[in-house]
């Protein structure tokens, strides 16, 4: 049934870098989706995106690490360590009541045959991403 649930991000959809079933639903998981996200996405579920508060403190770390020196990629796998990321999203999705209904939609699609790719923006070759850690949430529940 995993077989059903990838993920992949923006650019790599309008580039046609990514590899997608023709069948896949694009279901795009950002908090704050910019206008021209709707575009790319079929849809769009921002209670599977990082809290804002995650996201805010998560940008003014990445800022200081660039300031600080480090490239972009650097500055964003410093401020996903620094801001306990990982740990704080997993808590929103099981914490939070919108979060925990999008997710068990989300499986339910899945099981009843839906192909499913997650989209936000992170190219996770070189940025940590919050989709890996969505997918890995889902398919310990199917």
């Amino acid at each position: 049934m995993t077989d059903r649930l990838s993920h992949t991000y923006a650019a790599a959809l309008q580039h046609d870098l990514a590899s997608v079933s023709d069948d896949a639903t694009l279901v795009g998981v950002v908090r704050r989706p910019p206008g021209w996200f709707r575009g790319v996405v079929d849809e769009n579920l921002p209670s599977l995106g990082p809290p804002d508060a995650l996201l805010d403190e998560f940008d003014r770390e990445a800022e200081a690490f660039e300031l600080d020196g480090l490239c972009e990629e650097g500055a964003h796998n410093a401020a996903w360590d620094a801001v306990d990321f990982e740990a704080r999203y997993r808590a929103h999705l099981a914490e939070s009541p919108a979060a925990r209904e999008a997710l068990a939609d989300l499986v339910a699609r899945l099981e009843d045959g839906e192909s499913v790719t997650l989209v936000c923006f992170e190219n996770t070759a070189k940025k940590r991403c919050h989709r890996t850690i969505l997918v890995d949430v889902a398919e310990s529940r199917l």
